[in-house]
């Protein structure tokens, strides 16, 4: 440590009342803080302090305070109170101060900091602060993100078989959505007071379970005699398929805020903000890759062997994802120096208990909700949200669940079904290539606007072919499928670049808050469309939804030009280095 030497013109005389129990150094001054006579005047003075005082290598001996000296407020203390003593100790005296103008007269150290260089500090940012534990994340997302969508594509396609009908589906699917609306905020409080490794395993084996359920109800059903669709939905096995398949899906998005929105800032590191946003990037692509393999293998399993033995072997890999899960999420722990053991808050078990009471979950969803949809309304860059949430509407022609029923319902083979969903997901995985360079382009403003018109002009033409001619014919089908496919470039850059916008425009301290509350409604829009499908559950009713698809999607498209073209003096102050702005400016 290094050390100060002080020169004084006369002594610092020490106040005799120091504390019996407080240790001293022979031969060193001590210096006394006492609080002020008056409690209006100055909190603390210095006694018998000598007029000039020059400092210079001089060590600050802080002894120790005991707990009942601890104070905050210095004003309200009384002038008989017990004050720390500061011990100063003088190795070297020197009588004449240096001048801190004179660089001669400064010590070389000051001088020599070290810093480091552009690339030094670029090799620095990018790398992350536990490699090896994120690898292991990696690893652990892709194995359970794999099962996820094989089992999403399985089950609306096993009840798509079992009935000709939309309304089981959309049935499973309303309950799912409105699950994830009511319990995220919950949900999302709760992870923040539990341990993490803990957390993990529950969720994971909450999953397991509920899918296995999921799976065993809806063997039972192929098993057995069909009946009519009415009679379905009021069976207990439908009604048991309801509810694993909402809890499921929450456990689901659970444990993917987990990973994506804690895990990885603590082993990427918060302060290496390239190796964050590359480690995002990644876990974005191996989403799309598990989407476009679980539904690619399904669908070739599917074609090749019954449907109660294709759900058998998805059950099978089920019951063996859940070990491997575990043991990749102790290795997570392991290999990143037990980084995820680090604890949030010290009253867990007290909010817990509170939170998982019946009475309080509702009270604290709504009160959530609430408070949300206030600060959600009040952002700068409310319209890029908003065009967000309007194309959650679309439920029609994007790959989902009512899609895969209408395909299976219209005699499509399913590997063609599996094949369609996987080109989805590549076209997905090529926006989050392209929208970077977009956006160097034409700027992050016209990248979002030319993304949603892309969505709509090709949706526009696969809702033109659907009513013009039977998608049953190969070549309608081929342009029907081919449109919705390419369309979700438009979809996924706009999914990139949209959430650019919202983070640019939101301060970090109402981040979660509001991104939070646009999944909330972005689930409840989903909600509004899959009750729609409901009321028209029949096949014959898809072009409606097809509309209002489309119609959602073209007025995300003109909400989000019309607020480009009709900037705020505060949209345009934060958006200033955008070309758009900049070239209007001009």
């Amino acid at each position: 440590m290094g050390m100060l030497a002080a020169a004084a013109a006369s002594a610092i005389l020490a106040s005799p009342h120091a504390p019996a129990g407080r240790r001293r150094l022979s031969g060193a001054w001590a210096l006394r803080l006492r609080p002020a006579a008056s409690p209006g005047a100055a909190a603390l003075r210095l006694h018998n302090f000598v007029p000039k005082c020059y400092i210079a290598n001089v060590e600050v001996d802080v002894t120790t305070v005991s707990k009942e000296e601890v104070f905050d407020d210095h004003t309200s203390l009384p002038s008989a109170c017990s004050i720390p003593v500061v011990n100063l100790r003088g190795d070297v005296l020197d009588s004449s101060p240096f001048s801190l103008h004179d660089r001669a007269s400064c010590p070389s150290s000051f001088e020599e900091l070290p810093v480091l260089s552009e690339r030094e500090q670029h090799t620095l940012a990018s790398t992350p602060a536990h490699p090896a534990g994120l690898y292991a994340l990696y690893a652990s997302y892709l194995f359970g993100n794999l099962v996820e969508q094989l089992w999403n594509f399985a089950w609306p396609t096993a009840l798509a078989i079992l009935h000709p009908s939309l309304l089981p589906v959309a049935i499973v699917g309303f309950f799912t959505k409105l699950s994830v609306f009511i319990g995220a905020p919950i949900v999302g409080k709760l992870m923040d007071h539990f341990p993490r490794i803990p957390m993990y395993t529950a969720l994971n084996a909450v999953q397991v379970t509920t899918q296995l359920i999921s799976a065993a109800t809806v063997i039972y059903a192929l098993k057995n005699i069909h009946a009519s669709t009415t009679a379905v939905v009021l069976r207990p096995w439908f009604i048991a398929l309801v509810a694993a398949g909402a809890i499921e899906r929450l456990a689901g998005l659970a444990l993917g805020v987990a990973m994506e929105r804690d895990w990885v800032v603590l082993l990427a590191g918060t302060n290496r903000p390239v190796a964050l946003a590359q480690a995002n990037a990644v876990l974005n692509r191996l989403d799309l890759i598990c989407e476009t393999v679980g539904a690619s293998v399904f669908g070739l399993l599917l074609s090749k062997y019954h449907p109660v033995t294709c759900l058998k072997i998805a059950s099978g890999l089920m019951i063996c994802s859940f070990p491997v899960l575990v043991m990749l999420g102790q290795l997570i722990n392991r290999v990143s120096c037990h980084a995820l053991d680090s604890s949030r808050t010290a009253t867990d078990e007290s909010i817990c208990i509170d939170l998982l009471n019946v009475r309080k979950i509702v009270q604290n969803s709504l009160s959530a909700i609430k408070h949300g949809w206030n600060e959600y309304k009040q952002q700068t860059v409310l319209p890029a949200s908003a065009a967000t949430v309007f194309l959650n509407f679309n439920v029609a022609l994007a790959p989902g669940a009512i899609m895969t029923a209408l395909l299976m319902h219209r005699g499509i083979s399913p590997s063609i079904v599996g094949a369609f969903s996987g080109l989805c997901s590549i076209m997905g995985l090529v926006a989050t290539f392209i929208s970077s360079s977009v956006v160097k382009k034409v700027g992050i403003l016209k990248a979002g606007a030319a993304g949603l018109i892309f969505q709509a002009s090709l949706l526009s033409v696969a809702l033109t072919v659907y009513w013009a001619g039977s998608i049953s014919q190969r070549t309608p089908l081929l342009i029907f499928l081919a449109s919705i496919a390419l369309s979700r470039l438009g979809h996924m850059s706009y999914d990139v670049v949209g959430t650019q916008i919202v983070q640019t425009g939101v301060p970090a301290s109402k981040a979660n808050l509001i991104g939070g509350m646009e999944v909330s409604i972005a689930s409840l829009a989903e909600l509004v469309m899959l009750a729609m499908a409901i009321i028209a559950n029949d096949v014959s009713h898809f072009g409606f939804l097809a509309i209002l698809s489309v119609s959602s999607v073209a007025g995300a498209a003109w909400m989000f030009c019309r607020w480009l073209t009709n900037p705020t003096d505060e949209q345009r102050e934060l958006f200033m280095f955008d070309p758009l702005y900049q070239v209007q400016a001009i």
